[in-house]
């Protein structure tokens, strides 16, 4: 038995009109709204960008099946982007967003990249990087 690939993940937050205008205004993300499978009148939000979907769970309102013990501010999660990094800094920049860390060298998944790192509205901490 072999997985193939993540379909999606899912942050829990705490305020869903924050986290969607950070992920679609400053990282470029595509907003999507879908019915939940168990109540076709329950509205679900989720973010995309090319294969990728990351699902949002509001933490007053949680959607079943979750995790056990979710919570807002615990995701940690790298981006790749064709972007150059010094291109995202400037982005960050004007619109007001604070680089904590980077940009550095790290180790990616396919290999060395070129980090840095801020954090969305929940503080979850996000990595933004080329492969090198």
């Amino acid at each position: 038995m072999k997985l193939e690939k993540i379909d999606h993940v899912v942050i829990t937050v705490k305020d869903l009109n924050k986290t969607i205008d950070f992920y679609t205004n400053i990282l470029g993300m595509k907003l999507e709204k879908f019915s939940s499978s168990l109540d076709n009148n329950q509205f679900r939000y989720a973010v995309s960008f090319g294969f990728q979907k990351i699902n949002i769970h509001e933490d007053k309102k949680p959607i079943k099946p979750n995790a056990f013990n979710p919570s807002s501010g615990s995701m940690d999660i790298c981006f790749i982007s064709k972007n150059k990094i010094n291109d995202w800094v400037h982005h960050l920049a004007k619109k007001g967003i604070n680089i904590e860390i980077g940009p550095e060298r790290k180790t990616g998944a396919l290999g060395p990249i070129l980090s840095i790192y801020i954090r969305d509205p929940d503080f979850n901490l996000i990595e933004i990087s080329n492969q090198l």
